[in-house]
């Protein structure tokens, strides 16, 4: 009596072959020079590092921004003050203190315009020194400013308006 030969349950869960491939055959090798996975043990060339921008670099973007503006802002704001003052230029004072008078350049024409230029002289002066070198640049001067600021020292000879 013969036995008939083994047939494996077509239902059993086991070792199957890849969907297309022929019973009994390897999986097709990978070809040299195309993409893909590498072969199994060969090792793993590490992901390239997406570069990654963190709160901190976030965080001193705006501080520098906030800087810049703030400086921007000062120098724009500071572009009409009696140091930028000429000869001929109408002024206006901002503040009734005598010590910052807050003079900063308007047009003529504009209502705001108090005083008149006449004459503007480089260094420092105070006092009745300024009053002498003004009678001597301008003589119907009526008001005196002077801007002590280092290098940038000056004296304004003014009139109203």
């Amino acid at each position: 009596m013969t036995t008939p030969p083994p047939q494996g349950n077509p239902f059993a869960q086991g070792q199957q072959q890849p969907y297309g491939q022929p019973q009994g055959q390897a999986p097709f090798p990978q070809q040299a020079g195309q993409p893909g996975f590498p072969p199994p043990g060969a090792p793993v060339p590490p992901q390239p590092q997406g570069r990654k921008i963190s709160f901190k670099m976030i965080k001193n973007i705006v501080i520098v921004l906030i800087v810049a503006g703030v400086a921007i802002g000062g120098f724009l704001a500071s572009r009409d003050d009696a140091n930028t003052a000429a000869v001929g230029d109408c002024m206006h004072r901002g503040s009734t203190d005598d010590n910052d008078p807050d003079l900063e350049v308007v047009d003529c024409g504009d209502a705001k315009a108090q005083y008149k230029v006449l004459a503007k002289v480089e260094g420092n002066y105070s006092g009745l020194t300024a009053q002498s070198k003004c009678e001597a640049e301008a003589k119907d001067f009526a008001y005196v400013y002077t801007e002590t600021n280092g290098s940038k020292s000056f004296l304004l000879c003014l009139k109203d308006k």
